[in-house]
């Protein structure tokens, strides 16, 4: 009876969520105090009732209740036990419920971690949360239940498919779901500030920790999953433009550019309107993402979903929610004030620039995205819009972008003047100058790509260190003296550099070849030779492999030996690709095993990828300094204030 438990969790949970949505909404619009004190037990409920919900899937995968038919679908009794824990993600439905888990876990948070809000705030934040909730789960229970049962029950199962069945099945899910549903909770500030109309510094200064959180996980899931596609997929490829991996892309662009909208809200007390609408926008897209995603609309590897009425669902809640926050938003938005004027030449200036820069490239993506989808749709032919397209539009956008990120940070609020300005950049203006012309010769050739990218990641790397220097010099205090905040900014501004130095020389140097190869044969990548020593049967818990064997080398000294392999799962016919990768933090080689081609010869392809790794510690970085920026001291203070109520009510709490 664990699945009917699940299942009458889930109807529970949709209830209390109407509640929480409703109650808190109207209590704190009324100054109800006891409604407005039932948002905080009520998400605690939400929670606990997901969890209960999400357990007994769990349970089910683990127990291979194949009477289940989600579990049928998605699992085999070969399969080993934590794929069958992470399977309960791996589908359509179960990710569903991960989904909630994460929604309701967020609005736990929120409940816990605000005390020092006042009352109201947090009911009409939690409120909100408790009406997206309810969409999802009206979702789920309508057109996407997990716990159906499959009568009678199968002997065996499917199988999860084989290309999830690796580690980054585990972590690259829940990850990315932190990250989009955690801009629900900036989404959710935005409306309450709307709702109570008190779109001021100190809101921006409840939602920066919770937007900042959301973008940290979003960027360690698409980094993740960026890592799983290049060594699982062995195309040898760290980012591909595919439409699914955009969905998640586009919301982190807008993301970036709310996170430092919400920087100046609370500084300078400007950009309200425009904050709030990056944060409806955040969400919003991330919304589009799970759409594109679950409606059948995309063939991708990361798609879950083929059904049209699914689509239909989510696009409706997608237009709900949308539609009513940008209704909300037209109606309040006049009533806002201007805000703290500002210098063309300022912070100010210079955030709102880059911000303008990162929402045109967040456009770009989804046009190159949506519009062959359109075309389609509307029986206009088909369209393919793929790297080419992206690149020529995307990093030009990018280029002054980059350019800024050095310049923003040390320019002051309200105005700052030019020679200041070039006296504290000429340093980092020489450095990016001689290291973009220089390094291209150290590495074997020239060319202007990798010049420009080499240049501006030493340009950002450079001002970093330079503001570091004159901030310890002016505090006259240590490193680790300066506020969190800002160590966290110049952290993540650091892993851009090194994110774009990795993607410059990975582009700029690459090579690739697709060899037919005998036994003993050699082949040479990037200055070391590879010997083919042939292929051999192998068998894991739930699959038989060809391995290769290849010898790598280098100035005929012997380093490791690397074995890609071909697998064959027992309940598939597709077979599945293993790379075999050695690395050393400045490159890769990178092999894939193809097919036989008779005779004991198989195809390899080989890769030499210099500084590959750059990319995603870069990644790590910048959430590294998400993850400090959000452990400031300011955000962690715990002061009892005065609940809002609307006027005339006269009630605190």
């Amino acid at each position: 009876m664990l699945p009917e438990l699940g299942h009458f969790s889930l109807i529970l949970t949709l209830f209390v969520a109407l509640a929480q949505g409703g109650l808190s909404l109207v209590g704190a619009a009324r100054g109800k105090l006891a409604w407005i004190a039932f948002a905080r037990p009520a998400a605690r409920i939400q929670f606990l009732l997901i969890a209960i919900s999400f357990a007994t899937l769990a349970w089910s995968f683990f127990a291979n209740d194949f009477s289940v038919l989600y579990v049928a679908r998605n699992s085999n009794s070969q399969l080993p036990w934590f794929y069958r824990i992470a399977a309960t993600w791996g589908g359509h439905e179960g990710s569903l419920l991960l989904w909630l888990l994460m929604q309701t876990g967020w609005a736990y948070a929120v409940s816990v971690f605000s005390r020092q809000l006042p009352n109201a705030m947090v009911a009409r934040v939690l409120g909100v949360l408790g009406l997206v909730t309810a969409g999802f789960l009206l979702f789920v229970l309508f057109t996407s239940n997990p716990f159906e049962r499959l009568i009678p029950a199968a002997k065996n199962g499917l199988d999860l498919n084989p290309l999830l069945q690796d580690v980054g099945l585990i972590f690259h899910p829940p990850l990315l779901y932190m990250g989009y549903v955690g801009f629900s909770v900036a989404f959710a500030f935005a409306i309450a500030a709307l709702l109570a109309g008190q779109l001021d510094a100190a809101w921006a200064r409840w939602s920066r920790p919770w937007a900042t959180a959301a973008w940290l996980f979003l960027t360690l899931g698409i980094a993740l999953g960026s890592w799983w596609a290049y060594y699982e997929l062995g195309w040898g490829g760290w980012w591909f433009w595919d439409p699914v991996e955009n969905s998640s892309f586009i919301p982190w662009l807008v993301g970036t550019a709310l996170i430092h909208s919400l920087a100046v809200t609370e500084k300078r007390n400007s950009f309200k309107s425009w904050t709030v609408l990056l944060a409806i926008s955040t969400f919003s897209l991330s919304l589009l993402g799970a759409f594109l995603v679950r409606s059948g609309v995309l063939t991708s590897v990361h798609a879950f979903a083929t059904d049209p009425r699914r689509g239909v669902f989510i696009l409706m809640l997608f237009t709900a929610v949308t539609g009513s926050s940008l209704l909300l938003f037209a109606l309040r938005a006049p009533k806002v004030g201007m805000g703290g004027r500002f210098a063309l030449i300022s912070r100010e200036s210079f955030l709102l620039i880059n911000n303008i820069l990162l929402v045109v490239a967040a456009g770009a993506v989804i046009l190159g995205t949506l519009y062959p989808l359109i075309l389609d749709a509307l029986g206009l032919g088909k369209l393919s819009v793929g790297p080419p397209y992206f690149n020529a539009v995307f990093v030009p956008l990018m280029v002054p972008a980059l350019l800024l990120m050095a310049i923003g940070p040390i320019a002051n609020w309200k105005t700052a003047k030019i020679p200041a300005l070039i006296k504290q950049l000429q340093s980092p203006a020489w450095i990016a100058l001689i290291v973009g012309a220089s390094m291209p010769f150290l590495l074997g050739r020239w060319s202007v790509p990798v010049a420009l990218g080499v240049a501006l990641a030493s340009w950002i790397a450079a001002a970093v260190i330079t503001s570091v220097i004159q901030r310890m010099k002016a505090t006259r205090s240590g490193l680790l003296a300066q506020p969190r905040s800002w160590l966290g900014m110049q952290l993540a501004h650091l892993g851009i550099a090194v994110f774009v130095v990795g993607v410059t020389l990975v582009t700029g140097y690459e090579t690739e070849q697709d060899l037919r190869m005998m036994p003993g044969s050699t082949a040479s990548a990037g200055g070391y030779e590879l010997t083919f020593k042939g292929v051999s049967k192998a068998k894991g818990m739930n699959y038989e492999a060809e391995v290769g064997e290849l010898l790598l080398s280098r100035n005929g000294q012997f380093l490791r030996s690397l074995h890609p392999e071909k697998r064959d799962y027992f309940s598939s016919d597709m077979p599945v690709s293993e790379a075999a990768i050695d690395a050393n933090g400045l490159r890769h080689v990178y092999v894939s095993l193809g097919e036989p081609l008779g005779d004991g010869a198989w195809s390899v392809r080989i890769y030499y990828k210099p500084f590959v790794d750059w990319i995603w510690i870069g990644c790590i970085l910048m959430a590294l300094g998400g993850l400090l920026a959000i452990s400031d001291r300011r955000y962690r203070l715990k002061r009892r204030q005065k609940c809002s109520v609307p006027a005339g009510k006269g009630v605190t709490s």
